[in-house]
C-alpha cells in the first residue's frame, strides 16, 4: 500500500468571513510578501468531521471533543432518580477519569451596613454545576462514551457511587475515524495519545486580498410609518478570494490506529476527500452564504516525502483569470519538482471544473487505491 495520500484543492469563495480572527475580521497570513486571507485548518477539519457527508459515511465511529462528560453523567442520574448531592459526587468522580475538572466554588457571604439598618449579602456560585466540566476538551470514542453510560446505568441499578477501578474509560482500540485521523493529546494521561495521521495546511488566497468592511444597518419593524431611522446599525469584514488547500494523510497510520480496519480505513479517506471538496466552514455563511465546491482537485498517492505546492503562489497571481492562471501554476509546480527530484507519486487523479474534465469520483477512488 503506498504509504502517503495528498490532496490539493483550489476553491474560490465570494464574499465571505469563513473564519474569524478576535476582532471579528477574516483571518489572515503575509506569504510571499503580500497578505492573504486565511482558513485555519482548525476551522476546516471542523467543518468536515461535523458535515452531513462526513456523518453519512462514517456517523457510528465518530467522536466527540467536550469538556461535558461529566455533566452529561449527572444528568442522566439526576434523571434516573439519584439525589442531587450522589449525583453531583458521582459524576465529578466520572469527569475525572478524563482529565483535570474545574476547582469547587465556595459560597460566600457577606455583610453590607446601610443606614437604614444591616442588610445581610449572600454571593451565590456563578454555577455550582461548572465543577463538572473538564478544564480541557477530550476526544471521547463512541466506545469510550458507552462506557460512561452503562456504568452511570450500573450506579442507578445499585444505588451506590462509581468503584476506583470502574473509572477506567481511555482506550487505544478505539475505532473513532476523526480521532484516528486528527489524533488525540490528553496532557494528564499521554498513554492515551493518539498520533493524528492527517494534516491539513491552513488554507490561503493565491493572490493578495483586502479586507472590506460591510456596513449595515438594520429597520425596526414595529417603527411608526413615519420614522425613518434604523433600529441598529453595524459593520463586519468579508474578503473574497480563490484559496489553495493542503492535505496529507499517512495511510499506513491511519490503518494502525483503525486497529487494521481497512473497510473502515476506506470509508473514511473517500469522506475525507469529499468533505474537503464539496464542505465549507459555517462562519457567517447566513450573511453570505459562501458555500462552494473546489474548482480544481489534485490526489496523489506515493511513498516519496510528502510537500505541499503552496510555492506555486509566492508570487500573487495577478491576472484576470485567477482561477485559470491558479490552476495552470499548480500543475506548473507540480511537473518542474518532478523533474529536479524525480516523480514524487505512484499514482495521481485531477479534476477541472472549469473544463469539465476529471471527477471527484475518480480522486476518491485513487484515495483507497492500493
Amino acid at each position: 500500500m503506498n504509504r502517503f495520500l495528498q490532496l490539493h484543492f483550489l476553491t474560490s469563495y465570494g464574499p465571505s468571513n469563513l473564519n474569524r480572527d478576535d476582532q471579528g475580521r477574516p483571518k489572515t497570513a503575509k506569504f510571499g510578501n503580500g497578505i492573504r486571507l486565511r482558513v485555519s485548518s482548525q476551522s476546516l477539519k471542523r467543518a468536515w468531521r461535523t458535515s452531513d457527508v462526513f456523518e453519512a459515511a462514517v456517523g457510528a465511529h465518530q467522536g466527540k471533543r467536550t469538556k461535558r462528560i461529566g455533566r452529561e453523567a449527572y444528568d442522566a442520574l439526576s434523571a434516573a432518580g439519584v439525589k442531587d448531592k450522589d449525583a453531583f459526587d458521582w459524576a465529578r468522580l466520572i469527569a475525572g477519569a478524563f482529565g483535570a475538572v474545574e476547582k469547587l466554588e465556595e459560597k460566600k457571604k457577606a455583610a453590607a451596613k446601610v443606614k437604614e439598618g444591616e442588610v445581610a449579602v449572600v454571593i451565590e456560585p456563578k454555577d455550582p454545576l461548572k465543577a463538572l466540566l473538564n478544564t480541557t476538551m477530550t476526544f471521547i470514542a463512541p466506545s469510550e462514551r458507552a462506557g460512561v453510560d452503562a456504568l452511570v446505568a450500573l450506579l442507578v441499578q445499585e444505588k451506590r457511587e462509581p468503584k476506583p477501578e470502574e473509572l477506567h474509560f481511555l482506550r487505544k482500540d478505539i475505532a473513532a475515524v476523526d480521532i484516528a485521523l486528527f489524533g488525540r493529546m490528553l496532557a494528564d494521561d499521554a498513554g492515551f495519545n493518539i498520533d493524528a495521521a492527517c494534516q491539513v495546511a491552513h488554507a490561503i488566497t493565491v493572490h493578495t486580498a483586502e479586507i472590506d468592511d460591510d456596513y449595515f444597518s438594520a429597520v425596526d419593524d414595529l417603527n411608526p410609518k413615519e420614522s425613518t431611522g434604523s433600529g441598529h446599525i453595524g459593520e463586519q469584514g468579508f474578503g473574497a478570494g480563490v484559496f489553495y488547500s493542503y492535505i496529507c494523510v499517512d495511510r499506513q497510520l491511519l490503518l494502525d490506529n483503525l486497529r487494521g480496519d481497512r473497510k473502515l480505513m476506506d470509508q473514511t479517506l473517500r469522506a475525507l476527500a469529499e468533505c474537503a471538496a464539496t464542505v465549507a466552514p459555517s462562519g457567517k455563511q447566513n450573511s453570505f452564504a459562501s458555500r462552494a465546491y473546489a474548482s480544481y482537485g489534485l490526489a496523489e498517492v506515493g511513498d516519496a516525502q510528502p510537500r505541499q505546492l503552496s510555492m506555486a503562489f509566492l508570487k500573487p497571481v495577478a491576472d484576470q483569470d485567477v482561477l485559470r492562471d491558479a490552476i495552470l501554476r499548480l500543475t506548473e509546480t507540480y511537473e518542474r519538482l518532478d523533474a529536479v527530484y524525480g516523480k514524487s507519486a505512484a499514482a495521481r487523479a485531477s479534476f477541472d471544473a472549469l473544463s469539465g474534465t476529471g471527477s471527484l469520483r475518480l480522486m476518491c477512488d485513487l484515495a483507497v487505491q492500493e
